[in-house]
């Protein structure tokens, strides 16, 4: 009899791919989550494999008792009830990495986007303007400095990007390298408040937790350099929107670039909407061709790890604190 795996995904990639790569002795049951079929599949599921951290509640336990492994596809958790698992035994791990180049070069496209006013480029030549009115004031990422809110995976993927750039690094990270560490990347530590007010470009890479919720909000913003921008592929509370929102609409920062809100999807009036120096993306950083590939390679790892009686990869930190 095969082991079953439960696998939640919206997006129809994954999907593809979990198929192609379904270890043997494995069945995959693909399934929409909060249906019938979902509670029936979850009844016989030891994996469930998906982008789930909103569904790791008490009472997934209770509908799926034979679960020996949540995997996500997500690199981020901040949905999930981490005491609930740790209650039910039942590890949770995410995707260790999987994501970090497409996260990390959607960071870069976003300060490119900003600093030459793509969006608004493209406007005015598709509206047959051409140039518009007026030629707009572009910049170069070359010799910009940029501050890195978090230098985990896709932080440090995003430093070597901007290096590649000709940027100029720092970060801020309540786990700081070693002084070899940041002379092989190339990056320098800077306290959060010291940096904000030398950098050109804010890039926040941090996971959503209590400690970093508004951990940029308007007293950090306002240290900032009037033509500095900010950059956002992390989780959208980690800025305080609204702070954000001010702060762009004044003039106090020139731009900003945000693929995460702090409600998803954004009301229809969200004042961001009015602005014409931010550019938005719909949490989409991450999910990639290639990027869905890797997320189902490294799950399917990780299950075949846990059924082999080997501890699972990529378990979060809280889980085992």
């Amino acid at each position: 009899m095969s082991t079953k795996i439960a696998f939640v995904t919206n997006f129809p990639d994954a999907a593809v791919a979990a198929r192609e790569m379904t270890p043997a002795g494995f069945e995959l049951l693909v399934v929409a989550e909060k249906t019938p079929e979902y509670e029936a599949v979850m009844k016989e599921a030891e994996y469930l494999v998906g982008f789930v951290d909103g569904l790791v509640k008490e009472e997934l336990f209770q509908i799926g008792p034979n679960l020996k492994l949540i995997q996500l596809l997500s690199a981020g958790y901040d949905q999930a009830d981490i005491g609930a698992a740790r209650k039910a035994g039942v590890p949770l791990a995410n995707n260790g990495g999987a994501n970090s180049v497409a996260v990390s070069e959607h960071a870069i496209l976003l300060m490119l986007a900003v600093n030459r006013q793509l969006v608004k480029q493209h406007s005015s030549v598709a509206s047959g303007r051409w140039r518009g009115n007026e030629t707009p004031r572009v910049h170069e990422l070359r010799n910009q400095t940029l501050g890195i809110v978090g230098l985990g995976t896709i932080g440090k993927k995003t430093a070597r990007l901007a290096l590649g750039f000709g940027m100029n690094v720092l970060y801020y990270d309540v786990a700081r390298l070693t002084e070899d560490q940041e002379d092989a990347l190339g990056v320098r530590f800077r306290l959060l408040r010291e940096m904000l007010r030398e950098i050109d470009v804010l890039s926040v890479h941090t996971p959503l937790n209590n400690s970093t919720r508004h951990l940029i909000g308007a007293a950090e913003l306002e240290l900032m350099k009037a033509s500095a921008i900010v950059v956002n592929t992390a989780r959208g509370p980690v800025i305080d929107e609204e702070a954000l929102y001010n702060s762009l609409s004044s003039g106090d920062i020139r731009g900003a670039g945000l693929d995460v809100f702090d409600q998803e999807p954004p009301a229809t009036d969200n004042p961001l909407f009015g602005l014409n120096n931010v550019i938005l993306t719909a949490h989409l950083a991450g999910p990639t061709f290639e990027s869905n590939t890797a997320r189902v390679r490294n799950a399917f790892d990780n299950v075949q790890r846990v059924a082999r009686g080997e501890e699972p990869l990529w378990v979060v930190p809280e889980f085992q604190d």
